[in-house]
């Protein structure tokens, strides 16, 4: 007899082989019918392993929220399997589970269109309804590769041939298709469920690599229920009108080139945007005790060994060679040339913290296939500043970043954020004993601010652990945006000091801090949370003065004069046209402030104000409407 554990603390003697399916139909029916999965020492397993002796055995049912992997992931396989029935020369590649779905990628000679999806849906429930077993087996990498070769499956056998030695060749099979998978899989294909939909095709190259073929992937959506289901499709729906890119078209914000991918052309109103943050940012900085700095966009090879970036980020860097032969590259990250600042001059004790930001341009590689708008670019602003301070000033440090990054969502409509700490990568740099303590100190912050925070094991940056701030926007989407790294290594490698109490010379310790991240991507994130009706004092344009009659055009134009005066970003529409025309045109612009003119209010010198959205109109004096719209243009700080 074996003996495995169970959640309740008793245990559960079971005759030798016996599986988590066993164990359940051993405690009662009901819960056999139940139970899709088991988590077996903390591994989500398949319900016909073997346990073994002394195990602790976990049974799930297939609303428990980590099952939903599970339904995403027979989902690909019912996927792949759907699309061979259908199409048979169809090469496989591979099918996760990812965020919200799955996705699968095929390799045929006519790239799938959208047309093909409802049909590819059909057999998919089809398959659903018949409710095939999965079945694991293992094989020998011979006895695989002889059948993925001779099944004319070459992206199986390049799997095949990654799977490291000494690791069990899986199959799973669904009646008569199978698949390479390391698993695990539910009970049957009836227990993916039909709560999915397939959303989109597109192109892939193999492996990521842009020199491998291109192949055809179809992704999908999958959810518990349908309920769940419906609430993402909602979701789906309302994100696609938030869309910043056509937004960004509709407000003449922005536009983008094939000649310079993942850059952005700004356009005369976008740029007044992108200035407001960084003003605003500019302001918070300057009263949080920060100077602003410049450095260089290209610098030397040897800058960037030193900071270590030329050994563990080379590949998302652009490199130039000059006609002299030396090496540069532009700047992925602003780091390595505050350290020159910093390296200027004899620093004191007396001197720290020293904070330097700058609104710097930096320039990572991107693949194509990656690139989106404003949210994923090739060249960006970051609101970088790094903090120097002593050891002693570590925790009280990290806690001042914290209060003022949470304080600038708050004023940007962003009260739902949680943090994400990561720790060290397998690729780094620096001690066991830095990371320990650069690690150590983050977690104190957190815990002394009270904000519940999840560790990300392995995910920092490899010269230091990091905070994540992620924010919520208003239908439920989580962006990242500010980080919070500390660098005990940084400063050793450039072999930076400064003079302690003692009269020794110290390394100091290193704070990397961005606040919006990159303000491209920010820009991007708060037209698609605000749907591009941004808040009159980040708004591009606040009023636009328009004219009902060409008898009221030198009322218009005194009236916008006046409310330049007073500040507010203000344009004309002195156009011969409708008002009715002329207030669509400014409605799709996004414009919060309206203010139409005809022959009674130049007579009255009065304004009718029309907000955005709003079906009233309401007419003020004009000393009247300054004084409001000027109050509620006031940056929150």
């Amino acid at each position: 007899m074996i003996n495995v554990h169970l959640p309740d603390g008793g245990t559960r003697a079971l005759e030798p082989a016996s599986s988590a399916a066993d164990l359940a139909a051993s405690i009662s029916p009901s819960l056999a019918k139940r139970t899709v999965a088991a988590v077996v020492d903390g591994k989500v397993s398949d319900l016909s392993a073997p346990l073994p002796d002394g195990a602790a055995v976990e049974l799930m049912s297939r609303d428990d929220p980590r099952a939903l992997e599970l339904i995403r992931h027979d989902l690909a396989h019912v996927l792949a399997e759907a699309v061979q029935a259908l199409w048979p020369d169809t090469k496989t590649a591979i099918g996760p589970a990812i965020e919200h779905g799955f996705y699968y990628d095929f390799e045929r000679d006519t790239p799938f269109t959208p047309e093909d999806l409802p049909v590819i849906e059909k057999k998919m429930r089809q398959i659903i309804a018949a409710k095939t077993p999965f079945t694991c087996e293992e094989w020998t990498r011979e006895e695989a590769r002889q059948y993925f070769e001779a099944a004319g499956e070459p992206y199986k056998v390049a799997l095949l041939d990654a799977i490291p030695a000494g690791e069990a060749v899986k199959v799973y099979c669904q009646g008569d298709w199978l698949d390479l998978c390391r698993g695990p899989h539910m009970r049957s294909t009836g227990d993916a469920g039909t709560a999915f939909k397939l959303t989109r095709v597109a192109g892939a190259y193999w492996r990521g690599d842009s020199d491998n073929q291109m192949l055809s992937r179809i992704y999908g959506v999958a959810f518990a229920d349908k309920t769940a289901l419906d609430a993402h499709m909602t979701m789906m729906a309302e994100a696609e009108k938030r869309d910043h890119r056509r937004l960004g078209r509709e407000m003449n914000l922005f536009h983008f080139e094939e000649v310079a991918p993942g850059s952005v052309f700004w356009h005369a109103k976008g740029w007044r945007l992108f200035q407001t943050l960084i003003g605003y940012m500019r302001d918070r900085q300057e009263e949080a005790g920060y100077i602003e700095v410049n450095s260089p966009d290209i610098m030397d090879r040897a800058l960037w060994e030193t900071s270590g970036h030329w050994q563990n980020y080379r590949q998302n860097m652009f490199l130039a060679k000059t006609e002299d032969d030396r090496d540069y590259a532009l700047k992925p990250m602003n780091c390595p040339g505050h350290m020159l600042i910093y390296g200027q001059g004899t620093k004191s004790y007396r001197d720290l913290p020293l904070k330097i930001a700058e609104f710097g341009k930096v320039h990572r590689y991107e693949p194509s296939g990656a690139l989106h708008g404003l949210l994923r670019v090739r060249s960006f602003t970051q609101d970088d500043a790094h903090i120097y301070c002593t050891p002693e000033q570590l925790t009280e440090e990290c806690l001042k970043v914290n209060d003022l990054v949470m304080s600038i969502y708050r004023d940007f409509g962003f009260g739902d954020v949680w943090i994400k700490l990561s720790t060290r990568p397998e690729n780094r740099i620096g001690s066991d004993e830095s990371w320990d303590r650069s690690e150590d100190a983050l977690r104190t912050a957190l815990d002394q601010a009270g904000h519940p925070y999840t560790i990300f094991e392995g995910e920092g940056a490899f010269y230091g652990p990091k905070l994540e701030y992620v924010l919520r926007d208003a239908i439920g989407r989580d962006w990242q945006c500010g980080t919070l790294q500390v660098d005990f290594n940084l400063p050793e490698r450039f072999g930076t000091t400064y003079v302690a109490p003692s009269g020794d010379k110290l390394a100091p310790v290193m704070l990397h801090r961005a606040l919006f991240g990159s303000l491209e991507r920010f820009t991007g994130i708060l037209i698609e949370h605000h749907a591009g009706h941004l808040p009159l004092w980040l708004a591009p344009v606040q009023a636009v003065v328009a004219t009902v009659t060409d008898a009221a055009d030198d009322w218009a134009r005194e009236v916008a004069g006046v409310l330049k005066a007073a500040g507010l970003k203000v344009e004309t529409d002195l156009r011969n046209e409708k008002i009715g025309y002329k207030v669509r045109v400014h409605a799709l612009q996004k414009v919060p402030v309206q203010i139409a003119l005809g022959g009674r209010e130049a007579e009255e010198h009065t304004v009718t104000i029309r907000r955005h959205g709003a079906d009233k109109t309401q007419t003020v004096t004009l000393d009247e409407a300054v004084q409001t719209l000027v109050a509620e243009a006031r940056s929150p700080f």
